[in-house]
């Protein structure tokens, strides 16, 4: 009996494992809506403060790393993760891409959660048109994406 229980957790864990692993969260804001544009997909911009907020590790905890989430991100939206670590060495280019990002959208706590469209300018420049914003939501994924779902049918 205590084989079977062992081998269905390991079975559960590596499946859990999986699905976190086909989820892709890009931290070049050009990249990301490149491909964005290409597939016709909106961005979903993530400003998360990962080694320090702990409403943003909840998040990502109880929705994110859900298999629920990983379903519905990989069918609607590109993922970017906007990241203001603290103790976690960040390359230069990042920061300021991060910051600027910050910035454009008035980010003042965390996590926030922007879904945004791509859309490139006569001239080759990348404008971002805001369909809204969202931040940690209690009751887990189900209740997280109905939010997510409501802004991006507007």
């Amino acid at each position: 009996m205590k084989k079977i229980l062992f081998i269905l957790l390991i079975s559960f864990s590596t499946y859990v494992i999986q699905a976190q692993e086909g989820l892709t969260w890009h931290t070049d804001m050009s990249k990301a809506s490149e491909l964005s544009m290409k597939v016709n997909k909106p961005l979903l911009l993530f400003f998360t403060g990962s080694d320090w907020c702990g409403w943003c590790i909840r998040l990502q905890k109880e929705v994110f790393k859900k298999e629920e989430f990983t379903k519905w991100a990989t069918e609607n939206v590109i993922l970017v993760e906007l990241d203001f670590p603290r103790r976690t060495p960040q390359d230069e280019a990042i920061k300021m891409q991060n910051q600027q990002m910050q910035q454009i959208f008035q980010v003042k706590g965390y996590p926030t959660i922007w879904l945004v469209n791509p859309q490139k300018t006569e001239d080759g420049k990348v404008n971002l048109s805001a369909l809204g914003s969202t931040g940690y939501v209690a009751g887990g994924p189900d209740k997280w994406l109905e939010g997510a779902n409501s802004i991006l049918k507007k």
